[in-house]
């Protein structure tokens, strides 16, 4: 990566210049301004991989004010510093240079405008390809009726809205493109899209699109290759017009409402199929039409039918050579059959997770993704299954019921970026490798086995691991001092087993540690010895960001792994003594649980700057002193486990400030003192404060002989916050109060599975 070089003025004939992906860093120069004879520039950079080029001093007016000739401009990536108006002040002038009016392309995708799609651009009749994607625009598609000779219109991920008109699209005869994916789009689909007579690709999926799809018999252009509706809200039969579409290669209509019956002999016809996905709707597939295994779609590539009420694999399967992806998960298939074997050589990404596989694994050896999770899998893992994965970077197996042992040879996987192999009947040792492998790994999940011996002290000082998850199993000795090399950590999960340490020692002298942690269990082991401030206070992950978009629900996942896989996080924690199965974790989701250890000492009065914390658990320990008063600052706290230590003094008033609190328990403690008389807390029940011998008042039975005066304490009214009872699983019937105008309230009423009602 290096500066642009200079005098690029004495170019002064240059016509064409492309410096797009060319190493360069920085300011785009000045002195490519004076080449007044270019025709196209191409300053585009993908910003996935290269830092954004500038578009400061010059700004884009002075860059572009004398190019009148400029015909084709790239700026793909370019940080525009301007504000959007005086952007398009700097191009608009130029209209009347005739600098865009006999344009034949114009770029402008990822750089940082925002608002409305200027109307400036409607207005350039020999305008034919205009992109626009990655600009967080906003607002409704202005029409281009106008730019009648437009050929590529492409305004993907944004933040547009409203609906789509039928009369924008009169007059656009010779457009080819329509990318309008990943915006919020409502209503119907308007018939003229698909009557536009050039259109080859219509991509609108990632919108909420509603209402069903038209007949369109004998009326969509014939030319359509692409057709992308998925991840919408589109209901009713299969459109069947599509199958009039013989030159279709690429069809997805996944994610929708769907719904029927559909032969897939119904796609002979479409022959020149590369990509076809069908999964997550209300219909089924029927895979078992007679002769189905004549079916013949040479060129298929990727196949997506998930959740298609699938009972076996498609036949037509077993003719596949060059299928390169396939998902047929959350369906019905029982045992691999024939036309699986056909196409293990050349499958990169298979996910099968969600049926009700058995027998061996099977093991594809150019794969890259491999997810079998959730079946019923009850064979061994393949002594050189490391030798068969060496390309893989994500492979699953959980929930399902491998036996025996963890082979070395996993570690030869030298790509791996996910392992998980969590809720099987795996025994033995963790194989030492696995931690040497952190340089790539980013995922390893083993919870829920009969695994022994020690976690291996061997993650390097690159440790990549994001998230390590080896609860219930039956390991022991100390936590590695070599984990404190793992600074991106968000979720260590070491509960369950029988560990045999102070709390980790290796990080109390240190000023860093896991800055990134969100979720932290340790309970359940023989921990013995006090916290320690040091390694408390670097954990700046269970403090609110006030920069963070909390908005929208979206959930904790490791990211940033080189190839782009999104792993979904998925843990067990105890909520007032219910044993619950968080299988999607919201992203301001922060917990701690270091319960049923020997703990001792005070509680760290730091605990109280975790004012992103949502539950704290340290029961079953010897701690002593009193309740921090600075716990009154952990506003988003809604289940605080405190009971069965040896806390002295009273319940601090401070705790008033809860105004969330929805699960607290103190009993089999040495408080004292009258239960503060504050509405909230006097509403739980005698339980989360039984046996503390000198403790008296509501909710207790144990009247107090002397009461302090009554202090203020903010009611729910002067706060705006109510208490809120609501079911926590509809099926199982429990009750649970949360915090209704939270995200966590929001996914923990759609989850999950209860467990157990005990610790």
């Amino acid at each position: 990566m290096t500066a642009f070089p200079t005098r690029f003025d004495k170019l002064e004939n240059l016509r064409y210049l492309n410096l797009s992906e060319a190493g360069f860093t920085g300011q785009i120069p000045i002195e490519i301004s004076r080449l007044t004879r270019l025709v196209t520039l191409d300053l585009s950079i993908d910003t996935l991989f290269r830092t954004p080029l500038k578009l400061e001093k010059p700004n884009l007016k002075t860059l572009v004010q004398n190019l009148t000739k400029l015909r084709i401009l790239y700026l793909y990536g370019v940080n525009i510093s301007a504000m959007g108006n005086e952007w398009c002040q700097a191009l608009s002038p130029l209209t009347e240079l005739q600098v865009l009016s006999m344009s034949d392309l114009i770029r402008l995708d990822r750089n940082n405008l925002s608002g409305l799609i200027p109307q400036f651009f409607t207005k350039f009749p020999n305008l034919t390809c205009l992109s626009l994607s990655s600009v967080n625009f906003s607002g409704p598609i202005p029409s281009f009726s106008s730019s009648i000779n437009l050929r590529d219109l492409i305004l993907a991920l944004n933040q547009l809205n409203g609906t789509i008109h039928s009369t924008d699209w009169s007059g656009l005869s010779k457009l080819e493109i329509i990318g309008l994916g990943n915006n919020k789009l409502s209503g119907t689909i308007p018939p003229t899209l698909f009557g536009i007579p050039s259109l080859r690709t219509l991509s609108l999926s990632h919108n909420q699109f509603n209402g069903s799809i038209g007949d369109f018999h004998g009326k969509a252009s014939s030319l359509i290759n692409t057709l992308d509706l998925g991840n919408n809200m589109l209901q009713g039969q299969f459109p069947m017009f599509v199958f009039e579409l013989h030159g279709l290669t690429s069809l997805n209509l996944s994610s929708n409402n769907f719904s029927g019956l559909i032969p897939v002999s119904a796609f002979q016809n479409l022959r020149n199929l590369s990509a076809l996905g069908l999964s997550y709707n209300r219909w089924s597939i029927d895979a078992t039409t007679i002769n189905i295994s004549s079916l013949s779609l040479p060129t298929l590539a990727e196949l997506d039918l998930a959740s298609c009420n699938l009972t076996e694999f498609p036949g037509f399967l077993k003719n596949r050579i060059n299928l390169a992806r396939l998902n047929l998960s959350q369906n019905f298939l029982v045992g691999f059959e024939r036309p699986l074997k056909n196409i293990t050589s050349s499958v990169e990404i298979l996910d099968l997770h969600g049926n009700q596989l058995q027998g061996e694994i099977p093991i594809l050896s150019n794969a890259a993704y491999l997810d079998y999770s959730n079946n019923n899998f009850n064979s061994v893992l393949p002594a050189q299954i490391g030798d068969s994965l060496q390309y893989a970077f994500f492979f699953s197996l959980s929930n399902n019921n491998i036996q025996g042992s963890i082979p070395e040879s996993i570690c030869n996987s030298k790509y791996l970026e996910v392992l998980d192999l969590s809720n099987n009947s795996l025994s033995g040792p963790i194989p030492q490798c696995l931690f040497q492998m952190n340089r790539s790994l980013g995922v390893l999940n083993l919870r829920r086995n009969n695994l022994s011996g020690i976690i291996s002290d061997t993650s390097s000082k690159s440790c990549q691991l994001q998230t390590l998850n080896l609860n219930q199993n039956r390991l022991e000795g100390k936590v590695p001092n070599s984990l404190v090399n793992c600074k991106m950590v968000k979720l260590l999960d070491i509960g369950n087993n029988h560990i045999n340490d102070s709390f980790p020692s290796h990080l109390k002298n240190i000023a860093t540690g896991w800055q990134m942690l969100q979720i932290l269990n340790l309970a359940s082991n023989n921990f013995s010895g006090k916290l320690h401030l040091t390694c408390l206070r670097t954990w700046d992950a269970m403090q609110p960001n006030p920069d963070k978009n909390q908005s929208e629900l979206q959930h904790l996942q490791c990211e940033d792994l080189r190839s782009g896989v999104k792993y979904q996080d998925a843990i067990t924690i105890t909520i007032k003594g219910l044993v619950l199965e968080l299988v999607k974790i919201p992203t301001v989701f922060t917990y701690i649980d270091i319960s049923c250890n020997n703990f001792e000492g005070p509680i760290p009065e730091v605990i109280g700057k975790f004012n992103a914390l949502y539950s704290l658990n340290v029961s079953h320990n010897a701690f002593t002193g009193p309740i921090p008063s600075s716990f009154g600052n952990l506003l988003e706290l809604e289940s605080l486990d405190l009971s069965s230590n040896s806390l002295r003094g009273e319940i601090p008033l401070q705790l008033a400030n809860l105004n969330f609190l929805s699960c607290p328990n103190v009993s089999n403690n040495k408080l004292v003192g009258p239960i503060p008389t504050i509405t909230q807390l006097q509403t739980f029940s005698e339980a989360s404060f039984e046996n503390n011998a000198e403790l008296c008042g509501p909710p207790l039975k144990t009247k107090c002989g002397l009461s302090p005066a009554k202090e203020d304490s903010p009611s729910d009214s002067e706060t705006g916050s109510i208490i809120h009872w609501n079911h926590l699983s509809i099926e199982i019937g429990f009750l649970f109060p949360l915090k209704l105008n939270t995200l966590y309230s929001t996914i923990i009423q759609n989850l999950y599975k209860i467990k157990s009602t005990t610790h």
